[in-house]
Parts: structure tokens; sequence; C-alpha cells
């Protein structure tokens, strides 16, 4: 009987090892961050990251330069915009472990082809 809960102990803590390791996770961040979730977790594991996690290497005049649109549709930069200007929470529109849409999608049509999901 023993035998048994010891084999049963070590199947299920495998499975919570392999849970917590299967964690989705971007190329172009697991480059960078590596396994160190707290370098972006600054808010604790249950929490999303904060703006300054992201802009400790995303710099928001680049992505502005980088996302700007022809010019009479310049308002239409997500990540300088009519009602937000640089000043939307990354979250909003970008998600580490699941994809999101940006939140412009919900009540406009245009579309951000470079958005990565």
């Amino acid at each position: 009987m023993k035998k048994c809960k010891l084999m049963l102990g070590l199947v299920l803590a495998g499975l919570v090892s392999l849970s917590a390791q299967a964690i989705e996770q971007r190329d172009y961040h697991k480059e960078v961050i590596g396994k160190d979730c707290k370098a972006c977790h600054d808010q604790g594991m249950k929490n999303y990251p904060s703006d300054q996690a992201c802009l400790q290497c995303h710099d928001v005049d680049d992505l502005a330069e980088q996302s700007a649109r022809s010019e009479e549709d310049k308002w239409q930069n997500p990540h300088n915009n009519l009602h937000y200007g640089k000043e939307l929470p990354c979250i909003e529109c970008h998600g580490e472990h699941e994809a999101k849409k940006p939140i412009c999608s919900n009540c406009h049509t245009f579309k951000y082809d470079k958005h990565k999901e």
C-alpha cells in the first residue's frame, strides 16, 4: 500500500511540474527573459506585468514610430492614438501567454497587420 501511495505521489508531482513548465512563452521573449518569470511579473506571479516591466525593454516612442501610419490615418497608431495617446496599458492589446485582439477592434474595423497576437 505504501508503494502505491508513493507512486501516486510521484506521478502527481510530475504532472504538477509538467503543467508549470508548459506555459506558453513567445519566442522573442524566451531569448531575452529565459525562464525568469519575475522579470516581467513584477507585481506577483498571479498578476499581469506592469507597464514599467514592459518598458524596461520596449520603448514606447520607438514602438509609436514603428507602428506609425500615413498622415490621414495617423491617429490609428496603436502606440500613439487619438483616444489614449501613448498611455494605453500594454496588456490591453498584448498577451504573453495567450493571444489578444487590440482594444481598438472592440469598436473600430481598421486592422493592425503587424500585431502579434
